[in-house]
């Protein structure tokens, strides 16, 4: 009896179409093939894990980190500050209610922990760990024209201790998804080169630390439990100078002018002349 196992065929000559079968005899028939009710919709769940680009991006005042705020220009970037500090308290006040422990002094140490992380992260080209760091809007940016470079990034010191300057916060398509943006000020010491493929120094120094005044943009998930506070953006502001281009190398090539090809070719024909001249000697 065990050797002998009863398959059941379909049916195929039951020719009675779904539009002819009751709902009743269509749902038994596909939970007899072991089968899900086709939906109605054609609709694809998707996940919005970071926004596209900075909502109401701070605008740095001209001459930051070299006015003194002692002067006439350090007090009005003072006053102008204090008046955009309104909204920002609002926004900070919105991401309280979604994260009871946030902090501005601690969130601004956590800023700085990932700022470095993702740098080092970079310059080691680690494509896996980056993405806790960054957004997937600055992943791209942050790997664009790494491919064959060799990196070398150190942070050395802040000149000032990170500052909050600027916070939003925006709902996208639902009013209970809520996303969280914070802008802090970063002015530290850093040290960058940049090797090509050849290991000829493009960018930098390793010896030589730089002051480097940023403004990066964090953002949160805020409606997401498991969200993680990842580095989104940095602001350049207009009035900040230019960089430094990258100095390339190239292999010199020496160009033969004119009269000096004429005499290399008369200086090979002479030579040429005076072997066909010269006697040969005779077989012994």
């Amino acid at each position: 009896m065990k050797k002998v196992i009863k398959v059941k065929l379909p049916d195929f000559e039951d020719t009675k179409s779904e539009a002819d079968m009751t709902p009743e005899e269509i749902r038994s028939k596909l939970k007899e093939r072991g089968m899900q009710p086709p939906r109605p919709w054609i609709e694809r769940p998707f996940y919005i894990s970071s926004t596209g680009g900075v909502f109401e991006p701070y605008v740095p005042p001209e001459g930051d980190g070299k006015i003194s705020p002692i002067t006439v220009h350090g007090a009005k970037q003072k006053v102008e500050f204090l008046e955009k500090k309104s909204k920002s308290m609002l926004a900070v006040r919105k991401i309280r209610s979604y994260e009871e422990d946030f902090e501005v002094s601690d969130f601004v140490q956590q800023a700085q922990d990932i700022y470095i992380n993702a740098h080092t992260l970079m310059a080691s080209k680690d494509e896996t760990k980056i993405q806790e760091f960054v957004t997937e809007r600055a992943y791209p940016e942050i790997r664009h024209n790494t491919i064959d470079k060799t990196i070398h990034w150190k942070f050395v010191k802040s000149l000032e201790p990170p500052r909050l300057v600027h916070a939003r916060c925006t709902d996208i398509i639902t009013k209970e998804n809520i996303f969280g943006q914070v802008t802090v000020r970063f002015h530290t010491q850093q040290i960058l080169a940049i090797y090509d493929r050849f290991g000829r120094l493009m960018h930098g120094s390793e010896i030589l630390a730089k002051d480097v005044l940023e403004y990066v943009v964090f953002e949160k998930h805020l409606s997401n439990e498991y969200g993680l506070w990842r580095l989104h953006e940095k602001i350049v502001p207009n009035w900040m100078p230019p960089k430094e281009p990258v100095t390339k190398t190239f292999r010199l090539v020496k160009k033969e002018t004119p009269e000096e090809s004429s005499e290399t070719k008369e200086v090979q024909r002479t030579s040429s002349e005076t072997e066909v001249g010269q006697p040969q000697a005779a077989p012994v």
